[in-house]
């Protein structure tokens, strides 16, 4: 007989026993709440075409790099996977197929976050009882598929069904915002909002540049041909973003340097590389530091929160990014310096009420010897939730014990679920919301907090501070 599969009432929360039953209670005041999803990368087109979703491994499987990831750890090709290639090549076609592979490598999953957001979707949202297996993985395939062949189970009903109050894409600066506008003309307009990510247009080296450059002067409608027509196209898609109820701007750098370069200096760079002169990677990191901090200038003058997230070595393997793109599960985190690197963007915006900015790190040494000090006196920086990799149980108890000390509760910015996953964003909140329960509990028995304060800080924590963190100004 197969083994049932269930998701305990009690997961996530502390083993001690008072510390269980306290954290039940704090956890009961947040369970319901909604979900304010302010960093995450599932497509606008999703939204705005509103169709049934393709089938449980389309839905489920190949977009996520969480899940495929682990499998290719253990030899298992992406294109087995249904990966799809840049090239168009073959990849697995059959769903089912592609299902069976992940059911009979499900142990891989054991002890991870990965197996935690599954198992509430498969249980919650979708109604499975059994544990994925071999023997299992038709069956679960089928009552699954049935579930996402209903009128319910679309992404803008489940915008309902999972209690999502508000949910922003992100979007490169050269977007048109063709989709939101479709979603704006649908009444969506204000609950699923673009995020401005410049990134593309920000490092001169990349091989792609001046084609986004291009692109960014088409939907600005500004010819772009010097460096003042370039930060006056981005000032303009800022707008056009604002306009479409844009709260944020992402910055996934590879490091926080924030130096402004003389204005002379920056347009020679960028006149060169406009040019298609050689662009040395010197240059390029010197003038994406350059960037960031006239982002920052931007964002003071125009209210986006500004997010910055660094320290992560983009497409580890040459080959494997040639081959099925970017965002495929490696992108690997190395050390990250934030005091100095930041120093001079907060020495011209620390201060200045105008200005929000939302620190993320894969470092978690840098959440206690840098970005909690900083977001603890600079009253413009936040401190970001627990991000990729680290946004697992363990991941985010240290958090907690490590940045709450120095940054209390109020310089944080609500969790975030940076996910293409649709189906996995309750279960990532109910994660978060599970651990600072506990987390809360051990301070009332610890007799450093009162219980009508942990109660009070859970809902700040779950709802009201990320909805403060990315309010319109």
């Amino acid at each position: 007989m197969a083994e049932t599969l269930e998701v305990h009432p009690d997961r996530a929360l502390p083993v001690d026993p008072d510390q269980r039953a306290l954290a039940r209670s704090i956890f009961a005041r947040t369970q319901g709440l909604p979900l304010v999803s302010m960093h995450g990368h599932v497509e606008a087109d999703v939204f705005a075409d509103n169709r049934a979703f393709d089938d449980p491994a389309r839905l489920l499987i190949v977009p996520d790099h969480y899940v495929t990831r682990m499998m290719v750890s253990q030899g298992v090709p992406l294109t087995d996977l249904g990966v799809p290639r840049s090239d168009g090549g073959p990849t697995e076609a059959d769903p089912r197929a592609i299902w069976r592979r992940f059911c009979s490598n499900w142990k891989l999953y054991r002890g991870t976050p990965s197996r935690f957001w599954l198992e509430h979707e498969l249980v919650t949202v979708f109604g499975v009882t059994s544990v994925p297996s071999e023997e299992t993985a038709d069956a679960i395939y089928d009552q699954i598929a049935s579930v996402v062949a209903g009128p319910d189970f679309r992404p803008r009903q489940l915008l309902d069904r999972f209690n999502i109050e508000i949910i922003s894409t992100t979007d490169p600066a050269s977007s048109g915002l063709t989709h939101h506008r479709r979603l704006a003309d649908a009444g969506y307009g204000e609950r699923i909002v673009p995020t401005f990510r410049p990134d593309a247009v920000a490092y001169l080296d990349r091989p792609a540049w001046r084609d986004e450059v291009r692109r960014l002067g088409d939907a600005a409608g500004v010819e772009i041909g010097a460096y003042p027509h370039f930060l006056d196209a981005l000032r303009r898609q800022r707008e056009t973003f604002q306009r479409a109820g844009a709260r944020a701007s992402d910055h996934g750098h590879d490091h926080a340097d924030t130096a402004p370069l003389d204005e002379t200096v920056a347009s020679a760079l960028f006149t060169k590389a406009l040019a298609g002169g050689p662009i040395t990677a010197e240059e390029s990191r010197a003038f994406a530091g350059h960037m960031l901090f006239q982002f920052a200038a931007m964002a003071r003058d125009d209210g986006l929160v500004m997010q910055i997230h660094t320290g992560v070595l983009r497409n580890h393997h040459s080959a494997m990014f040639a081959q099925h793109g970017a965002d495929k599960g490696f992108d690997i985190p190395f050390g990250a310096e934030y005091t100095h690197a930041l120093r001079p963007m907060l020495d011209a915006f620390g201060m200045d009420p105008g200005f929000r900015c939302i620190l993320f790190t894969i470092d978690e040494t840098v959440y206690s010897r840098e970005l909690a000090p900083l977001a603890g006196v600079y009253p413009s920086v936040r401190l970001g939730a627990p991000w990729w990799f680290i946004d697992s149980p363990e991941g985010m108890r240290r958090f907690r014990e490590t940045a709450t000390e120095t940054a209390g509760f109020y310089n944080m910015s609500g969790f975030v679920d940076d996910t293409r996953a649709f189906a996995s964003i309750p279960a990532r909140h109910d994660l978060s919301r599970r651990i600072d329960a506990g987390f809360l509990a051990r301070l009332v028995l610890e007799h450093r907090l009162g219980e009508d304060e942990a109660h009070e800080t859970a809902v700040d924590l779950a709802y009201r501070i990320p909805q403060a963190a990315y309010a319109r100004r």
